[in-house]
């Protein structure tokens, strides 16, 4: 048996349309898909990083926002005869941002990575009054 791709319609426009954005595209559905949850004292954010490693994924705070980097080149050398039909590999990187405010900092947030699954845990801070408390002046007699 042979296997031959598929080819591809050359009216099929409605899909040429969607592949444009890479929102739309297989691969930009599986990128970095992202739950928040909120508890009592904090908030969990799990980030799905299916292929990544660990050392391939960075965090940082700038500028009040959260940002999560991940870069990955699953590149191999095969020594073995034959030619590929299709190879389905994600290279490349890709990046989403959370604003957590100016009073988190890195110290505050706590981070784990397992099973392609990155969670980031930020504790609640207490909002600082942004409308100062209104004082009374009494009136007299």
């Amino acid at each position: 048996m042979m296997m031959i791709p598929r080819r591809k319609n050359e009216f099929d426009l409605l899909e040429d349309m969607f592949k444009i954005d890479p929102f739309f595209s297989e691969e930009g559905n599986k990128i970095m898909k992202t739950d928040i949850k909120e508890s009592k004292d904090k908030y969990i954010i799990d980030v799905d990083l299916p292929g990544y490693e660990k050392e391939d994924i960075k965090i940082h705070i700038e500028d009040g926002y959260l940002n999560v980097e991940a870069k990955t080149n699953s590149e191999n050398e095969d020594k073995e005869e034959g030619k590929y039909v299709r190879k389905e590999r994600y290279y490349g990187e890709c990046s989403r941002s959370f604003y957590v405010g100016d009073d988190i900092t890195e110290t505050d947030i706590k981070a784990s990575f397992k099973n392609g699954t990155l969670r980031i845990e930020i504790p609640k801070k207490e909002e600082k009054k942004a409308i100062p408390e209104k004082k009374y002046i009494e009136i007299g007699d």
